[in-house]
């Protein structure tokens, strides 16, 4: 067997770092630790892999610490108001149906003020990829508690502990209908990098849940130790094509991570309305 030289190990070191090129050249302003950078690592490698040109990827973003994300990727993006991520995207995508279009929003972003959103998305079935950064708390707005922060847990908005129940934001989706389900975790861009190709590739709305810590605010709940120990893939045997089966496990801890449901039967939107056209 030949041993590689020095341009073959320099060529494969090119290779590696080509998804580099989806990152813009601004630097993340999130805090050291914070598992947005991991979740981005994914995302970079994830375009690499599919070979999505850049000028067919469109991010877009409501408020928050996930708000800033278009302005990291090396593509067109979109930074709006507070909730709105995923009806902007929808007419994106409607208007421009060539392009990848990525919604992006934190917990509260999504499930707070833009709640009223996601049951529309996936009923409608619009061909965008929605990822929910959540680390089940205000992060940009300095701790206070969100949609889905545990009962109990201490906040800088409720120091003797959040009296509110928190949403899952799994069952919801599964629940609204979303044809393609899936949770991540920060920590491992490699199967989280998989859970999005999946998703782009699929024709309707896909929805990702992505379990992260927020290091600045949050020492107790979603830590990166806690989360480690607290996440793992779903078995083998699981029929991602079962609603059953995804609701009854969305509603477990440890967090499973990988494709809870998938229905490629349903129509997409677009397809519906050029059925409705011709």
């Amino acid at each position: 067997m030949n041993q590689p030289t020095y341009l073959d190990e320099k060529f494969d070191r090119v290779k590696k770092a080509d998804f580099l090129k989806y990152r813009s050249g601004d630097l993340p302003t999130w805090c050291p630790g914070c598992g947005y950078f991991g979740i981005m690592d994914a995302f970079y490698k994830a375009c690499r892999q599919m070979e999505l040109p850049f000028e067919n990827i469109c991010t877009v973003s409501g408020i928050g610490c996930s708000g800033r994300t278009p302005i990291f990727v090396n593509s067109y993006g979109l930074h709006t108001l507070h909730g709105r991520s995923i009806p902007v995207a929808c007419g994106l995508k409607l208007a421009r149906n060539d392009l990848n279009v990525f919604a992006v929003a934190g917990d509260g972003d999504a499930l707070g003020i833009g709640g009223g959103h996601l049951p529309h998305v996936a009923r409608k079935n619009i061909d965008i990829t929605f990822l929910l950064f959540d680390n089940s708390i205000y992060g940009l707005t300095k701790g206070q508690s969100s949609s889905t922060t545990p009962l109990i847990q201490k906040t800088n908005s409720h120091p003797a502990g959040n009296p509110d129940s928190p949403l899952n934001a799994m069952k919801l989706a599964l629940a609204y209908g979303a044809s393609f389900a899936a949770r991540g975790f920060a920590g491992d861009p490699e199967g989280l990098e998989d859970i999005i190709i999946q998703a782009t590739k699929h024709k309707g709305f896909s929805f990702i849940h992505i379990l992260t810590p927020c290091v600045t605010f949050d020492k107790v709940n979603l830590t990166w130790n806690r989360l480690k120990e607290n996440v793992s893939y779903l078995d083998s045997v699981h029929d991602h094509t079962s609603f059953e089966s995804a609701m009854r496990i969305a509603n477990q801890e440890p967090f499973k991570l990988g494709l809870f449901f998938q229905d490629t039967s349903v129509p997409s939107y677009d397809e519906n309305l050029d059925r409705l056209n011709g």
